[in-house]
């Protein structure tokens, strides 16, 4: 294995109902957890989400509402994923903008506290694109030379983002620990949320990044318009990014 890593990884993929990360679910989860030595352990499990399944998302994963109407909820399955996540760095494919944030809003509808704070990811979606401006399947393609079978599977999925790595390590002069690729892979922001509504300036202070009250000290408008603060935890933002917010606020308030 060409990877260097001094703790487990957890490769993952989600299969889901759309792409709110604020309003969509899970319909599938596959993780594959590869420890330092090697050892691989796989986990896939559909979930029913809950809710009805868009038709527009099936036509892409292939999953439909009477697949999944027998299976669990996620909150029944939460403690197990959370068990085998639990102090790995994770991976993915487009896994920083999307599948991280959606899982930490599950998480924390099951009442699991995600926290981010230590946690090392790489999204072997970043690499590509940097080394080789696509999507999953032409990755694939180009880098395992073959075609990516069940393509939308989140197994499949999880197993090709774990391959494509392995090829990136062996193709291109990049340093395989675990540190540097989080750090190849970073798009340069400083997010505090997984959304990236809140980020950290050049002063390491949290600001708001959207809005209109971009590039302001969280704080500072909490304490000149603290209507604002009600606003967003009465409107549809991530659970994680209210979170933030509410430790900032009680923050100020001690």
């Amino acid at each position: 294995m060409n990877l260097q890593t001094d703790r487990s990884i957890a490769f993952f993929d989600l299969e889901t109902t759309g792409i709110n990360i604020a309003t969509d679910r899970i319909v599938e989860i596959s993780i594959l957890k590869v420890s330092p030595n090697g050892e691989k352990t796989s986990y896939t499990q559909r979930v029913n989400p809950g809710m009805p399944i868009p038709s527009g998302a099936s036509e892409i994963h292939g999953i439909y509402d009477l697949d999944v109407q027998s299976e669990p909820r996620f909150e029944e399955i939460a403690d197990s994923v959370f068990k085998m996540i639990f102090d790995c760095d994770l991976a993915g494919f487009n896994s920083d903008r999307f599948d991280i944030p959606l899982l930490a809003e599950e998480f924390m509808r099951a009442g699991i506290d995600f926290d981010n704070e230590g946690l090392r990811t790489i999204d072997v979606q970043t690499i590509f694109h940097k080394m080789e401006p696509r999507n999953l399947s032409a990755a694939y393609k180009f880098y395992c030379d073959g075609n990516l079978e069940n393509a939308h599977s989140a197994e499949a999925d999880t197993n090709a983002t774990f391959e494509i790595l392995e090829a990136q390590l062996e193709r291109y002069d990049i340093d395989a620990d675990i540190s540097s690729l989080a750090e190849l892979t970073d798009r340069g922001h400083n997010n505090v949320d997984f959304a990236g509504r809140i980020a950290r300036n050049d002063q390491n202070v949290e600001v708001f990044n959207f809005g209109k009250h971009k590039g302001r000290a969280v704080e500072e408008v909490f304490r000149l318009e603290p209507g604002y603060y009600n606003w967003m935890m009465k409107s549809d933002f991530p659970l994680f990014t209210k979170k933030v917010l509410k430790d900032i606020k009680e923050r100020i308030e001690a």
